[in-house]
C-alpha cells in the first residue's frame, strides 16, 4: 500500500518540536520512513523560523517548551497557517490538561510515554479528516484483496461489491489507511464517532462485528483482533 501524501502527489510536510533529543530523534527517523519531509527543532522560536521556511501541513508539538508554551506556539503557527494540523505531546496526563489543549485548538493530544505507531495513526487521521493527504493510489484504497474506492465509495473483495453503511465505511476506510497498525478502541472512537470523552467501546465492538459479517464472512480474515488492545487490518 501506497504512502499518504499531498492532494499533489508530494510529501507531507511534518514540523516536530521537543526539547528531549532522543525523542525527537525517534520520532524524526519514524516520519521520514513513511516517506514524509521532516524539520525537527528543540525550541518554540526555532519552530516559528522553522515553519516560515518550511510551510508544513502537521506539527507535532510539546506543551511543557523551554522557552515558548506549547499552545503559545499553536497560536502563532497558526496564524500564518489557520490550517495546519497539530499534535500535542505532553507528559501530563490529566484530563483538564488534555481539554485544555483541545479546546485552544490543537487537533489531537498523547501523552507520554506513547507508541510510535499510535502517533502515525494519529497523525494519518487528522491529515485525511483535513482533506490534506490523499493515499498514493489515487482515491482507491487496496490491501490485499480488498480495495475501496473513495470517491466513488465502492468496497469490493476478490472483485465482489460489498454494501456498507456509511459508518462502516468510514470505520474501514481509517482501518484501510492505516494496515498492520493496530489501532485502539479509544483510538477508533475519536476518529469515526468524533472527540466523546465518555464513547463506549462496545459501539467499536458492535461496528466491527458488522463489517467483519460483510468483509470476511466465508474468506480469510482481513480484520484481527488484539486482545487488550484493539483491532488491525492486514492480510
Amino acid at each position: 500500500m501506497s504512502t499518504l501524501s499531498r492532494p499533489d502527489g508530494t510529501p507531507i510536510r511534518v514540523l516536530v518540536v521537543d526539547d528531549e533529543p532522543d525523542l525527537l530523534e525517534v520520532l524524526d527517523r519514524t516520519l521520514c520512513q513513511e516517506g514524509w519531509q521532516v524539520r525537527a527543532v528543540a525550541s518554540g522560536s526555532a519552530a516559528v523560523q522553522e515553519a516560515e521556511r518550511f510551510a508544513p501541513d502537521a506539527a507535532i508539538l510539546d506543551i511543557m517548551l523551554p522557552d515558548l508554551n506549547g499552545l503559545e506556539l499553536m497560536r502563532r503557527l497558526r496564524e500564518r497557517a489557520p490550517e495546519l494540523c497539530v499534535l500535542f505531546l505532553t507528559a501530563r496526563d490529566a484530563v483538564e490538561d488534555r481539554i485544555e489543549g483541545i479546546t485552544a485548538g490543537g487537533d489531537d493530544y498523547v501523552t507520554k510515554p506513547f507508541s510510535l505507531e499510535e502517533v502515525l495513526a494519529r497523525l494519518h487521521g487528522l491529515l485525511r479528516r483535513a482533506g490534506m493527504a490523499r493515499q498514493g493510489d489515487g482515491d482507491r484504497l487496496v490491501v490485499g484483496d480488498l480495495s475501496m474506492d473513495e470517491e466513488a465509495r465502492e468496497v469490493t473483495r476478490g472483485g465482489t461489491l460489498i454494501d456498507l453503511t456509511p459508518t462502516e465505511f468510514e470505520l474501514l476506510r481509517l482501518l484501510m489507511y492505516n494496515p498492520r497498525r493496530v489501532l485502539t478502541k479509544a483510538q477508533i472512537l475519536d476518529d469515526v464517532w468524533s472527540y466523546d470523552f465518555g464513547g463506549q467501546a462496545h459501539v467499536v465492538e458492535l461496528y466491527i462485528s458488522y463489517l467483519r459479517k460483510k468483509i470476511d464472512a466465508g474468506r480469510r480474515p482481513l480484520i484481527h483482533t488484539v486482545r487488550g488492545v484493539g483491532y488491525v487490518l492486514k492480510p
